[in-house]
């Protein structure tokens, strides 16, 4: 099997530098389907997650091993050990789950790499409408997750206001970038509307029931979406970074990226604490950057949606009082978003 390994490390640098130089929280949170545990050190209303390490893996057989990585300043309680980079498996862990993992990303591999060989054909010379179709079909994900979610509320099986907050940040935040292609001219033809659309609808519907059937499965799906659009993004940037940086910002994208109210901006990016980071867009080049880096955030929040219950908003880990350095912060066990296949699983282990 031949396998590369491509580090994603180029992640914007102003954003980085005021994570660093935030000194009011520190927090340390565990993949653990049961705990999440912060600490306080100024106020105990002021906490945030700093995770040291993310690291969100597409695994495929005979192609490319992509790996998007960012490191911050490893920071632990009192007497707990440093998180590890990836969640440990547990002895109990059974070979039949790790069978059912590996399948379902073999498939959403394929899945991806057949959309991407398509999209290579169509667009290999035609940049922004390959960025229109790319964002139109990035959006649909998150509304699959919400759609399901509250039919799951409306059933009374179980509640994640979390992650509704979370997905719709995530979509709001993939129609600004629909929103600044469409600026650019990248839907200017009706064929890639077409197509973007049709795919979109597809897409919807399958999300859906991978959602239904296995989350699990479901965000890694999204997660490979998304670290290729990293890695299209990124290697945009390199490519025409000069002519980038003597265009003009469009108007959507300065007011996205430097507007008043950037609560929902801070919200999809569960990884860093709100107001810590703030773009500065200058030129063209600056927002690329940006979208880049948001599609990095992610790409880290889905790689955490894999793990039953692990995801938290940003700003409710703020404004949550019940947590303490002690005892932690206890997420019940009815409130795990589980699919079909973890309830079979849970059937035949117990």
């Amino acid at each position: 099997m031949a396998a590369a390994t491509v580090v994603i490390s180029s992640i914007s640098a102003r954003p980085l530098v005021a994570l660093r130089r935030s000194r009011t929280a520190a927090v340390s949170y565990s993949y653990s389907h049961q705990f999440l545990r912060h600490r306080s050190i100024s106020s105990p209303r002021l906490l945030f997650r700093n995770v040291h390490r993310v690291r969100a893996t597409i695994l495929q057989d005979d192609e490319e091993k992509v790996v998007v990585e960012e490191s911050f300043k490893a920071e632990t309680f009192p007497g707990k050990e440093t998180l590890l980079e990836e969640p440990e498996t547990s002895s109990s862990t059974s070979a039949l789950e790790a069978w059912v993992i590996k399948l379902e990303q073999g498939v959403n591999v394929f899945l991806t790499d057949s959309v991407i060989k398509i999209l290579d054909t169509l667009y290999r010379d035609r940049t922004y409408p390959r960025f229109f179709v790319l964002e139109t079909i990035a959006r649909v994900p998150y509304f699959a997750f919400m759609s399901v979610l509250h039919m799951y509320e409306t059933f009374g099986w179980w509640r994640r206001a979390d992650y509704l907050k979370v997905h719709f940040a995530e979509s709001w935040n993939e129609m600004h970038h629909l929103l600044i292609m469409e600026e650019l001219g990248g839907n200017s033809w009706w064929f890639d509307r077409f197509l973007a659309q049709h795919i979109a609808t597809f897409y919807y519907f399958m999300t859906v029931f991978l959602y239904i059937v296995s989350p699990r499965m479901a965000y890694h799906f999204s997660e490979c979406v998304e670290s290729h659009a990293f890695e299209t993004y990124d290697k945009f940037l390199k490519t025409n970074g000069e002519e980038l940086k003597k265009s003009p910002a469009p108007d959507i994208a300065v007011k996205y990226y430097t507007g008043s109210d950037m609560y929902l901006f801070d919200e999809f990016q569960t990884s860093r604490a709100p107001n810590t980071r703030r773009p500065v867009i200058e030129n063209l080049y600056d927002v690329f950057v940006n979208i880049r880096d948001d599609e990095a955030e992610h790409c880290k929040t889905m790689r955490a949606c894999q793990t039953l219950g692990s995801l938290r908003s940003p700003h409710s880990v703020l404004e949550d009082e019940d947590c303490d350095e002690e005892s932690g912060c206890v997420i019940r066990d009815e409130a795990h978003c589980e699919g079909i296949v973890d309830c079979i699983k849970k059937s035949i282990t117990d």
